[in-house]
């Protein structure tokens, strides 16, 4: 092993609409609405650096796990698809919770934008919470990276949709505010949630809890209806200050 550590320094930061862990889905195509911009740092933020890549569709961002404890990692983990009770090796999931807290994630490049000094890329949909850092972007090679038939274990079809998510009167009056915003913010929010993002022991069962996420600059605040265990009803959307 060589004695000189690997020093790497973040490349790029990315831009998204997710605010914190809680909301962020598992995988990037989960949510169409929730789109992110890479925003290249200096002194890579040059335009020889991203010279050719608008001839690519997506990309691969390698980035980091930087909300999580320094350290904090386990040999096994308890992935949500198998219902939070089961363990498989860390290195057989996605987890977050790794020993360097490095994630990829591949991502559909909209545009290549360099304006006034800025190198911005144009994502679609990502799973990534907002000031990530990313230490490399490489280009998506479609021969060499898709594998149609690959074996996915636990995780081989995409995951089905847990809640069915409504809107009280109040949230709708809200709502029709910020749109003019987001003209999709209703669906951007019901992707969200309708994948249920709280903890796996939370899931499938009645609760009085009312959760919190945040969204762009909004609290969206809702909870499981009354005599229900799959029924979200969004009760209030208030901007944050």
């Amino acid at each position: 092993m060589s004695e000189t550590a690997l020093q790497l320094q973040p490349i790029a930061i990315i831009h998204s609409p997710y605010k914190e862990k809680f909301s962020v889905p598992r995988q990037p195509n989960l949510v169409q609405d929730g789109t992110g911009i890479v925003e290249l740092l200096a002194p890579y933020n040059q335009p020889e650096a991203v010279r050719g890549l608008e001839e690519f569709s997506h990309l691969w961002l390698i980035f980091q796990f930087d909300k999580n404890p320094v350290g904090k990692w386990q040999p096994t983990v308890r992935p949500p698809r198998l219902g939070g009770n089961q363990h498989v090796g860390v290195f057989a999931s996605r987890s977050p919770f790794r020993p360097n807290s490095l994630g990829l994630s591949k991502v559909e490049l909209r545009q290549v934008e360099i304006s006034h000094g800025k190198i911005l890329l144009h994502l679609g949909a990502v799973d990534l919470v907002d000031g990530t850092p990313i230490y490399d972007i490489k280009p998506y090679i479609a021969y060499a990276d898709s594998e149609p038939l690959a074996k996915s274990s636990f995780a081989q079809e995409k995951p089905q949709i847990k809640l069915t998510v409504s809107f009280s009167s109040e949230a709708k009056t809200q709502l029709e505010k910020f749109s003019k915003i987001y003209p999709q913010f209703a669906r951007f929010i019901t992707e969200v949630i309708q994948q249920d993002p709280r903890p796996a022991y939370q899931q499938g069962k009645p609760t009085e809890r009312e959760y919190g996420i945040l969204l762009y600059k909004y609290n969206v605040r809702w909870r499981i209806q009354k005599g229900t265990t799959n029924q979200a009803e969004i009760f209030e959307i208030t901007e944050t200050t």
